[in-house]
């Protein structure tokens, strides 16, 4: 009798016990092990989740045919790694130095007020805004060579808290010696978003490692409210003028395909695009012949490359004369406007400012539908 008094009086022990330990489980998991999503709505090439005590990032397309998920870790410094976690790298904060390798990212640290951690670019001469301009000037942020040959040495003395990395082709050999040496390296594969404010979002990327959630989700959210505005001003335009873009390179022309962000943007300034119906979301190499049989009478060249006018144009293929657009000077370039050092603004700020590329784009095609703004990243070329 006894003993079973003993067993049982031994049961409810273990299961007093038990019910403590689940219940400090689930009060854990309340105050930190909780996942919370940051929503995304645009974007598609990642996902945060906020832990409270930690955030968890995934990029999913940092380059073309990219075939590993980029899981990164982010908590305080001092704070352990949370069991079971894996992940390409742990970054941890507060980040007090930073290193960032495309021109898009400059804008996104400006609009959350941390550019001031920034201390090295490669070849900084690309950068056009005057603030951060300013900063490399007086030294404060250091030339780290180019995007596909940084110097890692360099990087390594500057000692940063977070590289942000970019890669067009998968070549990360020099990403892959920093992380071995130490320093996190995440992916950023903004330019892979086909939607225009897709790019915009990434600043909730950016964000997430600086506890810039808010910020960043405002700012995108005043980008979006002001490229929606834009967009239903021409939801049923009169008529769509047709529209040629790209330019030649090395005799090949290369046109934004179908799915592509600035197809998307003619789409939605009230245009007729002559590729909408290509499913790429790049550019697609064409022959100049196979664009002068489409595009012949296109009404508006809007995105010509690197010309500086119409001369150029023709000095560059005779047969740019044939193409209507140019006979009737309706050709616009993205590639004008600069800061002082060459960096071309459009290729800076546009991710940022899809907004402004739309209301661009509306005023050249639909002058009367927006007679005040004036072009921003555009010019006709003279």
């Amino acid at each position: 009798m006894l003993r079973c008094l003993s067993y049982l009086f031994w049961m409810f022990f273990v299961f007093m016990v038990s019910c403590k330990q689940e219940a400090k489980q689930t009060n854990t998991l309340k105050k930190g092990g909780v996942s919370k999503p940051i929503t995304v709505y645009y974007a598609k090439g990642f996902t945060i989740e906020d832990f409270g005590s930690h955030k968890i990032i995934e990029v999913t397309t940092p380059w073309p045919e990219s075939k590993e998920v980029f899981r990164y870790l982010i908590l305080p410094k001092g704070t352990p790694v949370p069991k079971g976690h894996r992940a390409k790298a742990i970054v941890r904060t507060p980040i007090t130095k930073l290193i960032v390798t495309s021109t898009t990212d400059i804008p996104m640290l400006e609009s959350l007020g941390i550019e001031d951690k920034l201390i090295g670019f490669p070849n900084t001469a690309y950068i056009s805004s005057e603030k951060t301009r300013k900063r490399i000037d007086q030294g404060q942020i250091k030339d780290i060579g180019k995007e596909v040959a940084i110097n890692t040495e360099m990087v390594l003395d500057l000692a940063p808290d977070l590289v942000i990395g970019f890669s067009a082709t998968g070549d990360v050999k020099a990403y892959e010696q920093l992380q071995k040496a130490g320093i996190p390296v995440v992916m950023n594969g903004s330019w892979m978003e086909q939607h225009p404010l897709g790019r915009t979002e990434w600043i909730k990327f950016i964000g997430a490692f600086f506890d810039k959630n808010k910020e960043a989700y405002r700012k995108f959210r005043n980008v979006e409210s002001a490229y929606v505005k834009a967009s239903q001003q021409v939801l049923n335009p009169d008529r769509k003028p047709t529209i040629l873009s790209g330019s030649l390179y090395k005799d090949i022309w290369y046109v934004p395909g179908g799915n592509s962000f600035f197809a998307t943007i003619l789409q939605d300034a009230g245009t007729s695009y002559l590729w909408d119906t290509d499913n790429t979301s790049g550019s697609i190499a064409l022959s100049f012949e196979t664009v002068l049989d489409k595009a012949q009478d296109a009404e508006f060249w809007i995105g010509a490359g690197g010309a500086k006018n119409i001369e150029d144009l023709v000095a560059l293929n005779t047969n740019h004369k044939i193409f209507n657009a140019l006979q009737q000077k309706k050709v616009f370039s993205e590639s004008l406007v600069k800061g002082v050092t060459g960096g071309i603004l459009y290729y800076e700020l546009g991710a940022m400012r899809p907004d402004l590329i739309l209301k661009d784009v509306i005023r050249i095609v639909h002058p009367e539908i927006l007679p005040e703004h004036k072009l921003f990243f555009f010019r006709q070329l003279p």
